[in-house]
C-alpha cells in the first residue's frame, strides 16, 4: 500500500440547523473518525481553497496495521459549504494533499440502504445525490470510494429531500450511536484492509 494519504470526507451542511440532519450523518461519522483518533478540527484558508476556508480538517493516522505500526495516514475533512456545492472543496484537498481518486472516500447519506446498514463501494451512479454528483464532477471520475450510510426511505408519500433534512426520528436516536460507530469501523477497514475485505466483513449479514 502506498505511503500517500487517504482523504476521508463527510458530507452534509454547514451550520447548527442541519447539524442533526440525516443529510449530515456522513459529517457525525468523521466526528466519530476525530474523536477516537485524538484529533480536533481546524480551517484551512486562503492557499489551499479559496480566500475563505470551505473545510474543517484535521490530520490522523487510523487504525493499527498488522504487527501493531499506526495505520495509514488520514486527511478527515467537512466541508463547510452546502451539500450540492462539496465537489470543490473536496478536489481542491485532493490537489493539495496528492491524493488519487482512488483513495479519495466520501462518507455520505444513502435513501435506498436500509436504516442502519453500511454498504461499501467504488464508482458507478450518484443516485440523485447531489453531493455525489458535484464531487464527480469536480474530480472528474467516479472512481472514488463510497461508505454509504443508511438513513431508509421516507415513510408515506414525504419527499425524500424534505426527509433528509430532518433530525432522526425518536425511535432512531438510541441506534445513531451504534451506526455512527459502525460507519467509522468501514472507514478504518478500507484504508487499512483495502475496498474488497471491506466489503467482505461489511456486507456479510452475521
Amino acid at each position: 500500500m502506498t505511503d500517500g494519504p487517504w482523504l476521508v470526507v463527510g458530507l452534509g451542511n454547514p451550520g447548527a440547523q442541519y447539524a442533526g440532519n440525516r443529510h449530515n450523518v456522513g459529517q457525525m461519522v468523521l466526528d466519530e473518525l476525530a474523536r477516537r483518533t485524538g484529533v480536533a478540527f481546524g480551517s484551512r484558508a486562503s492557499g489551499l481553497l479559496s480566500r475563505r476556508p470551505q473545510a474543517a480538517v484535521a490530520e490522523a493516522r487510523l487504525g493499527v496495521l498488522p504487527g501493531g505500526a499506526p495505520g495509514p495516514r488520514v486527511v478527515l475533512a467537512k466541508p463547510t459549504t452546502y451539500m450540492n456545492v462539496s465537489g470543490g472543496p473536496v478536489a481542491a484537498l485532493a490537489r493539495y494533499y496528492d491524493v488519487p481518486a482512488e483513495r479519495v472516500v466520501l462518507v455520505h447519506d444513502e435513501l435506498d440502504i436500509p436504516f442502519a446498514d453500511v454498504r461499501l463501494k467504488r464508482g458507478g451512479g450518484e443516485g440523485g445525490h447531489n453531493g455525489l454528483r458535484d464531487t464527480t464532477k469536480a474530480l472528474g471520475t467516479k472512481d472514488y470510494v463510497r461508505v454509504r450510510v443508511g438513513i431508509g426511505r421516507p415513510p408515506g408519500r414525504q419527499d425524500p429531500a424534505d426527509f433528509v433534512l430532518k433530525d432522526f426520528a425518536k425511535q432512531e436516536l438510541g441506534d445513531l450511536p451504534w451506526l455512527l460507530d459502525h460507519a467509522a469501523d468501514a472507514v478504518e477497514a478500507v484504508v487499512v484492509d483495502g475496498l474488497e475485505t471491506a466489503q467482505q466483513r461489511f456486507h456479510t449479514k452475521p
